[in-house]
């Protein structure tokens, strides 16, 4: 941000965020939302309110005789409709820290927004729930899958953890889908570094790129990789939620689709009340505090679930 035209919490008053702003943090969920890192990206409405047909398999072409009846190309397809559904976040400032430094205010949020939305992002289209545990705003979800394979169910002879990954690819290639990716949860970067042959040596090797804080995170199996913590339902320091023992999903990606809105909102208020997690009322006013309300819209939409397998820790029933 140019130092000669500093953000001011009295300039933003329910008002749209700098386009310096927005744009990064939309390129920052994307990069840290491991299902959006597998998926395709597709357009979703300025205002996230219309809803938007999406094709999720290629038209069948067919030969066809001179002056013979053309085949209907979008035999076979299926069509998806996605509409942008709302994310926000609430967040508590101090009045001394919004008035004082507002500019590294806003380079704070562009760090923890992306964060925030890209975890929920991923917990809807992972689990179908909201991070509260209530229903999630997509209809259909990847853990609804029937396909699953147990981690540990190969023994290590007959290739471990390795067999046991690839005995959830079959599963899919054999109902006649491809295997473009898997998205893990962070607990199976130690098991997978870990697992050696029956000689000792490891199995696996880190392609994972370090520092970059994005989702993708090298290759498995010969096919692109992306982990997330809420790929297990348990986030760090984040109350309420809980380990589902779900510890990854793998299929065709091309059977997801996701969008992101145009704009992220933010209402300022310095008069307002909120509610915290243990149900005390909070003034604004009165604790000399400064609220931020940002709001932003998301779309997923999942063809065919069963495109998908569920490899499922020991004893997990997700």
């Amino acid at each position: 941000m140019a130092a000669t035209n500093p953000i001011k919490t009295s300039d933003l008053s329910s008002i749209f965020l700098p386009e310096e702003i927005i744009g990064p943090i939309f390129e920052k969920s994307v990069e840290q939302s491991a299902v959006m890192a597998l998926s395709r990206r597709v357009p979703l409405s300025m205002t996230a309110q219309t809803a938007v047909p999406v094709p999720l398999d290629v038209p069948t072409a067919d030969w066809v005789d001179q002056a013979g009846r053309k085949p209907l190309g979008s035999g076979g397809m299926d069509v998806k409709t996605m509409s942008g559904k709302k994310l926000a976040v609430l967040i508590p400032v101090s009045m001394e820290v919004a008035r004082s430094n507002a500019a590294g205010l806003f380079t704070q949020l562009q760090k923890d927004l992306p964060t925030a939305f890209a975890r929920a992002f991923d917990r809807a289209a992972i689990h179908g729930k909201t991070m509260k545990g209530a229903t999630g705003p997509f209809p259909d979800y990847l853990a609804e899958t029937t396909k699953s394979v147990t981690i540990g169910t190969a023994s290590q002879s007959t290739g471990g953890i390795y067999k046991d990954i690839v005995n959830g690819m079959k599963e899919t290639v054999d109902d006649d889908w491809d295997y473009t990716g898997t998205l893990l949860d962070h607990r199976m970067k130690p098991t997978l570094l870990g697992a050696t042959d029956t000689t000792g040596r490891p199995i696996f090797v880190d392609t994972t790129v370090p520092g970059t804080g994005a989702a993708l995170a090298g290759t498995l199996v010969g096919e692109p990789v992306a982990y997330s913590r809420s790929v297990s339902g348990k986030l760090r320091r984040q109350s309420g939620t809980i380990d589902t023992g779900l510890r990854g999903i793998g299929g065709d990606w091309s059977q997801t689709a996701y969008g992101v809105g145009m704009d992220i909102t933010i209402r300022v208020s310095d008069q307002a009340t909120y509610v915290d997690e243990d149900g005390g009322v909070h003034s604004a006013f009165q604790e000399n505090l400064v609220l931020l309300l940002a709001e932003a819209y998301y779309g997923f939409v999942l063809g065919d679930v069963e495109a998908f397998v569920k490899y499922l820790a020991a004893g997990g029933s997700s």
